[in-house]
């Protein structure tokens, strides 16, 4: 690779990083601390996750915390959320007041079992190892209890709005049989597309 592609390639990867794949800055917390933001996908986790008062809820990217806020709220549960951006680790403890870890999802700083449930919303499209994500999903999940309902971007979105050009390079697009084979290698007992639209799925999986 010469000068200029290892440049667009580094103008690309802080592009994705700034705008969506670790987002700062202003406009990314206005854009993530939203009241409304990706609200049109949360009835979908919500039904699938279907949390009471007695659940222990992680949300796995959890960008401004506006969905963990807006689900805690909902269920009168506890819960905790994980993202690797400072901004939105700020934003979403502002947002909470819960605890919201800084830390990767392939290494997260909470003990085997501690969660009934887990979600991800949009984040998953951005990992570049989904089964060391989802194995380590699994480990602090409840064995007994835990659920999880990962919502991600199809395959078909790319190029659309939901995934627009360049950050859709940048992104990990998988088919719906990927997905349960992802969730299955990762020592998954049982998994099902619980959702599926024009551009998003949901993945839901007991360990």
């Amino acid at each position: 690779m010469g000068v200029v592609e290892r440049f667009r390639e580094w103008r690309l990867d802080r592009l994705a990083d700034r705008v969506a794949r670790r987002p700062r800055g202003r406009a990314a917390r206005a854009t993530y601390g939203a009241d409304d933001a990706h609200a049109f996908l949360w009835p979908p986790v919500l039904d699938a996750l279907a949390l009471g008062p007695d659940d222990r809820l992680l949300d796995v990217g959890c960008g401004g915390g506006v969905f963990l806020r807006h689900a805690l709220a909902a269920a009168g549960c506890s819960g905790a959320g994980l993202d690797h951006s400072r901004d939105m680790v700020r934003l979403a403890r502002e947002k909470t007041g819960v605890r919201v870890e800084l830390a990767e999802a392939g290494a997260m700083p909470f003990a085997d079992g501690e969660f009934t449930a887990v979600s991800c919303l949009v984040a998953f499209f951005f990992f570049a190892d989904p089964v060391a994500v989802l194995r380590e999903i699994r480990r602090v999940l409840d064995p007994g209890h835990g659920r999880v309902a990962v919502m991600t971007t199809a395959p078909e979105a790319k190029g659309t709005p939901a995934a627009p050009y360049p950050l859709a390079t940048r992104g990990h697009f998988h088919t719906d049989d990927e997905l349960l084979a992802l969730a299955r290698e990762a020592g998954f007992r049982e998994a099902r597309i619980a959702h599926r639209d024009e551009w998003s799925q949901l993945l839901v999986a007991q360990p």
